[in-house]
């Protein structure tokens, strides 16, 4: 990958694509909202990539008389059915409580265990400094938690032959140095990745949620009211935006 400054970034035949790159968010869904657009331009181009869900969504609903486990089953087969659609290689839930997600510990181990296992070049995650966006939307907390869960374990964790050692000493899981974060969901972009292509893959996918989806119509006029505004930075008719880290 390319040392440039990150700006205007392509989906193909730029050398920043990375070729293995792990998605991780909270709740089913959050990758269709955020950067399905940019996973599907990039697997096209032959990126490989791997969603990890860290919570099956299991209070996503308006019924408190809902079975959360029935409700989990349904929001993976939903997931999972949505990442065909975008083509990941593989998705993974992790089976935390929806609602109340913790950056603690044992979910630190959880992500670098799958972080050393698929040996990505890149994380995308959402950006955990978020508290409230410029439009007033609040950033959930379990987005917070996710993303920061993200950042940990990317830094040092993964990349430190003595965290979780026995991940080396047992399973056969060295170190791995991941080089870019991707931060979607950010107030602070500074890449905007052109999705021009693929827009139409991201709201096929998001219409795979259908639990969640009240007014599918409006929904895909907002995804493209998005792709529009953050196209714009960039002269693309859609685009996504992110906040890159390139790690030392």
């Amino acid at each position: 990958m390319s040392d440039a400054p990150p700006e205007a970034l392509q989906q193909s035949g730029d050398p920043r694509r990375p070729e293995r790159i792990m998605v991780i968010v909270a709740h089913p869904d959050d990758a269709d909202f955020g950067p399905a657009g940019t996973i599907a331009g990039w697997v096209r181009a032959g990126s490989v990539a791997h969603l990890i869900c860290c919570t099956s969504g299991d209070a996503g609903g308006e019924d408190p008389t809902t079975d959360p486990l029935q409700l989990a089953r349904l929001r993976e087969a939903e997931q999972r059915a949505a990442a065909k659609v975008v083509g990941y290689e593989a998705v993974t839930f992790l089976h935390r409580p929806d609602g109340a997600l913790q950056n603690d510990l044992a979910l630190r181990e959880q992500l670098v265990r799958l972080i050393r296992t698929f040996r990505p070049d890149a994380v995308m995650a959402m950006d955990p400094t978020v508290l409230i966006h410029e439009d007033g939307y609040v950033q959930h907390t379990d987005h917070r938690a996710a993303g920061m869960a993200a950042l940990d374990a990317v830094y040092p964790a993964a990349r430190n032959p003595m965290a979780f050692p026995h991940l080396a000493n047992h399973e056969g899981l060295p170190a791995h140095e991941v080089k870019w974060l991707y931060l979607f969901f950010t107030d602070r972009p500074d890449a905007w990745i052109d999705t021009t292509d693929t827009i139409d893959v991201r709201i096929a996918a998001l219409r795979e949620h259908r639990s969640q989806l009240r007014q599918p119509d409006e929904l895909e006029a907002r995804m493209r009211e998005w792709g529009r505004e953050a196209g714009e930075r960039i002269g693309a008719a859609a685009a996504d935006a992110f906040r890159v880290v390139e790690l030392p």
